[in-house]
Order: structure tokens, then sequence, then C-alpha cells
């Protein structure tokens, strides 16, 4: 069970459930890309316990990569002059790590969580089996983050929370 625990957990990370071809390219080298490397180089350099960063004090070290990256993607897709539904939700996003840099100061909120369920609610957007199985997959990588105790009920409900409402400005308010 713990084994696929960790694997729901690894799907449901930001970096794989947040994923035309110029676009998608643009954000994997000014987004994705680094933000992995960041990641992966941290664990390795013992600045991180793990590639989730489950420590909210390790996140401190975290998030002013990661705003600016998110940043990039936003210049990016400006540049590309991607459609404004994609730039919107880029804006969104970047938001959402501005938020959870300011949250995590009193509390470390499941950002796996988080943009489960903001893709979920983009996702229902495109289509009804789209957004389900989104769904589907959401919970498991909420109820993942508990059973690994990663995160807390309140942690895990932050979540949720700030992702439902980034999903529904992304992909639902015009």
């Amino acid at each position: 069970m713990t084994t696929f625990a960790r694997l729901i957990s690894w799907i449901g990370h930001p970096l794989v459930f947040v994923t035309g071809l110029p676009i998608l390219l643009a954000l994997l080298l000014s987004t994705l890309v680094p933000t992995a490397i960041l990641l992966l180089s941290g664990v390795r350099s013992g600045r991180w316990s793990d590639a989730d960063v489950s420590v909210r004090k390790e996140r401190q070290r975290f998030f002013p990569w990661a705003v600016p990256f998110s940043l990039a993607g936003v210049i990016a897709m400006w540049w590309l002059q991607a459609p404004s539904y994609i730039i919107r939700g880029g804006l969104v996003t970047l938001g959402l790590f501005l938020i959870s840099w300011l949250v995590n100061f009193s509390l470390k909120l499941s950002l796996h969580a988080l943009f489960a369920f903001y893709c979920t609610i983009i996702l229902f957007r495109i289509g009804l089996i789209w957004g389900a199985i989104a769904l589907v997959l959401a919970v498991l990588v909420a109820w993942s983050r508990l059973f690994l105790r990663r995160h807390t009920r309140i942690e895990l409900t932050a979540g949720i929370g700030l992702g439902l409402m980034g999903g529904f400005v992304a992909g639902w308010w015009h």
C-alpha cells in the first residue's frame, strides 16, 4: 500500500500533473525543466530532504526560485502570443505560488493537492470525462499525501481549497 501511495503521490507531483507544441516547449524550458533541476539538485546537495520539499522551512528556499520560473513561463507564453486562456492559467499559477509562499510562513499547504485539484477544475471545462478522470487522480493524490504523512488534514484542505479556487479562476471565470 505504501508503494501504491508513493506512486500516486509521484504521479500527482505538480511537475507531472501540470503539463500547441511551441507553448508546451516554452513551458518545459522556462518553467518545468528548471524546477525539476532545482528540486533534484536541492535533494542531492542536502538543501531539501526530498523532491516534494516536504519540510515547511525548506520551502522558504524553494519559493524564491519557483516564483521566477513561473513568471518566466508567463512571459514565454505572452511572447509566443498564446491564447488568452493559457496566459490566464499561467498568471493564476504564478498567483498560486505567491499565495502558497505567503501561507508557508504559518502552514505547509499541500502543493500536490493544490495543483491536482487546480488541474481537475480546468479539465472539467475541457470535458466531463477528462474532469472525472482528473478528479479520481486528485482524490488519490490527496489520500496519498495523508497516507504518507506528508500533510495534516488542514494542510491538505488548504491546498485543495486554493487549488479549487485557482482552477475556477483559470478555467471558468471570464
